[in-house]
Parts: structure tokens; sequence; C-alpha cells
């Protein structure tokens, strides 16, 4: 099946998927700013904090096959809609357990939280089912920046959650989970209500042929994608979601953490477009070089800042970057060598592979900062663009030599 990308209202859909983006970024960001400190209230100890990434990003992980199925069977709406409304009913949870004090239900809450991350993420790959080729990175990154409104406005709602949670009687760190509810409820109606028409080109039960399978599509460029994708997220959940214990260790305020992980998620979103166009023009596999590069950079400054709060922040404003460099850079790279039939599966594959990674950087942070400190956890996340410099040695060398044979030949 084939279609005429010149009939479909692209900038509609760019503009719906953007609008859902900004109202959901509210209730990711309000989340991601107390979870690790929620957990670590009712458990009594920061070894706990790290489990509230690593169940954020198993419940985006756990939601991402399913999701991708879905859109396969019915469309990009209904996936993303089903994402936005598991992630209401997650922090609906998490509030109630707030209020119980009980831990493992504030675990379940955030695992049904996690699957908001999967919606947002699906929510780029939406953005160029039907882009045209040379628009890729620009069309993913317009989605990505998006979210900068409500993901930088999300943390700075702690304040204002406690002051809601003390009219409705529950926890000051679960008041921000209130904004949540709200945030991702809405973006599953708008989702469902304005999606029109659904991005992604849909084949009957006849058309559709065998199942594809993610892995036998996952070899030189693609794999390459996939690992600096899932590797560079390992590295910004590492070091991201220990942040906010280490600077209340260090006697930070809420509204001081909230102001430096809004500065982080700016960083994150803020120069997609930069971001996206540089991949256009230049290629993916250089801007995945470059992020990988100030991802180091990154981990270097916040690990060695010590008790200093400014030079923390600017760590994770680079941490942001680098990120997002690579991260836009490889879902191009992913969206432009997989064959389309095969894309949705690819997709969801790498998302997996993305949340899985963010949730082992999560459980490994807490563990290696309660027993050797920030500095410790930044070098071990430093460590992880390595196989990501591997890929792309390798990548090279491939196609130098294929370059040498066609010469030969």
């Amino acid at each position: 099946m084939t279609t005429d990308l010149r009939e479909f209202p692209q900038a509609r859909t760019l503009s719906v998927l953007s609008l859902v983006q900004v109202v959901g970024g509210i209730g990711n960001g309000a989340g991601l700013a107390v979870g690790a400190l929620l957990v670590k209230d009712i458990s009594g100890s920061s070894g706990w904090a790290g489990t509230a990434t690593v169940m954020l990003t198993l419940g985006a992980a756990a939601a991402t096959i399913p999701l991708s199925r879905l859109a396969v069977r019915a469309g990009r709406r209904p996936a993303l809609a089903t994402g936005w409304l598991l992630g209401a009913s997650g922090a609906a949870v998490t509030v109630m357990a707030a209020d119980r004090a009980s831990l493992w239900l504030v675990l379940l809450g955030l695992l049904f939280f996690g699957a908001s991350t999967a919606a947002t993420l699906q929510s780029r790959f939406a953005a160029v089912d039907r882009a045209a080729p040379s628009t890729v990175g620009r069309s993913l990154s317009i989605v990505v920046w998006s979210t900068t409104v409500g993901a930088v406005a999300g943390p700075n709602l702690t304040g204002p959650g406690a002051a809601v949670a003390a009219r409705v009687g529950v926890p000051d760190l679960a008041g921000p989970m209130l904004f949540s509810v709200a945030a991702f409820g809405l973006a599953g109606m708008l989702t469902l209500l304005t999606l029109r028409p659904d991005p992604l080109v849909r084949r009957t039960a006849a058309d559709r042929g065998p199942r594809v399978r993610a892995l036998d599509h996952l070899h030189g460029p693609a794999l390459t994608a996939v690992g600096a994708i899932a590797a560079s997220h390992a590295v910004m959940v590492g070091v991201m979601s220990l942040t906010p214990v280490h600077l209340a260790d260090h006697g930070a305020s809420l509204q001081l953490i909230g102001l430096t992980i809004s500065l982080h998620i700016a960083g994150m979103f803020a120069l997609s477009p930069v971001f996206g166009w540089l991949s256009d023009r230049l290629g993916p596999v250089p801007m995945i070089v470059a992020g990988q590069i100030v991802l180091v950079l990154a981990v270097a400054v916040a690990g060695t800042a010590g008790d200093s709060h400014l030079w923390v922040t600017i760590g994770l404003v680079l941490l942001g970057l680098g990120w997002s460099a690579s991260v836009i850079a490889g879902a191009a790279l992913l969206t432009l060598v997989v064959d389309a039939e095969a894309r949705p599966a690819v997709q969801g594959f790498a998302d997996l592979a993305m949340n899985l990674a963010g949730a082992g950087g999560g459980l490994l942070a807490g563990l290696v900062m309660a027993w050797s400190g920030f500095g410790a956890l930044n070098a071990a996340a430093a460590a992880l663009t390595l196989p990501v410099a591997g890929l792309v040695l390798a990548g090279r060398r491939a196609a130098a030599e294929l370059a040498a044979a066609d010469r030969v030949a």
C-alpha cells in the first residue's frame, strides 16, 4: 500500500501531537520531581529512592510493545490515548498509596504511571509516520520540543502541589501527582478527539503478511541507532534519578530541587529542533557522536561538583542536551534505515530497549549512590558511552570496507 505524502495533513498532525505533549509533559514533570522523594519518605532509605525511576521505566517498557501492536492493529490514536489514560490511573494510585504510606502500592502506581512515558516516546514516531525523508529529524524534534513547556513547568508544581495536597488531606509530596492525574487524563482525551486522520497507514489482516520480528532488522545502522538510544537513556536516567536525593542530602529545598530538574528537562527538550535540523543536514551518526561527547562532559561536571548546587545544575543541563542530541539522532537514523512495513515493530523494540536500559540505570544508580556516592555514580554513567562509540566505529569500518570492495569490483 502506498501513500501520497502530499495528501496527508502533516502540519495538523504535528500540531495535535505537540499540544498533547505540552499537556502530558506537565504530568510527567510533576511526577518526576517527587517520585524518588516520595519513595524515600515512605521507605525511610535513600537506597530505595532509585526504585521510583526503576518502576517508572519498567512501566514504560511493559507498555511499549502492547501499545505498538495496538497501533499496528487500530492506529496511533487509540494506542497513544491508552498510554496516557494508563498513566492517569497510575498517578491516582500513587496519591492513594502516599496517603496510606504504602510502599508497595506507591511502586505499583509508579509502574502504571510509566505508561505515559511510553505514550510520549511513541508520539515522536507518530510524527514521522507520514514525514518526507528529508524532514524526519525536524518532524521528530518538533514533537520532542513541545514537551518542554509542560515538562519544565511540571517540576515547579511542587509548591502549588503541596498547597493542593493540604486542601484534600494527602501528604505534601503526593500533591504534584494530582496534577499528573488531570494532565494525563486531558492528554488522552485530546488524542482521542483530535488526532484525525490517524498518521499510521494500517493494512488489513490479509495485507499484513507474517508478523515482523524486530530482531531480524537490528543490524548495521539500525543496531547503532538502538544502542545509542538505549545507552544515552541509561546515562541520563541513572544520574538524573538520584540528583534530587543528592541535592536534598546537601540541604537543597524542594523549590531548588524542582528548579534543577526543570532546567535539566529544558536541556532535554528546548534545543531539540536544532538537533533535528542538524541531524537532517549533517546526518544522524555525527549527531550521535556529538551527543555522546556532551554526555561525558555532563557527568564530569556533575560528578565533580561536590556540594555545589550550581555546578550540579550545570551538569544536569548538559546531561539533558547530550540526551536530546543522541536520542533524536538515533530515532531519525532508525526511521531512515528501516523499511516502512517493519518500522512500528522496530520502533517499539527501540523504546523497549530504551526503557529497560533506563530501569537498569535507575536501579544501579541507587546501589552505587548508597555504596560510593554521587561522584562514583557519574563515573559509572560515563562508561556507558563506550559501547556506542564501538558501534559507530564498527559501522564506519564496515562502510569503508564495502566502499573498497565496490572500487575493486
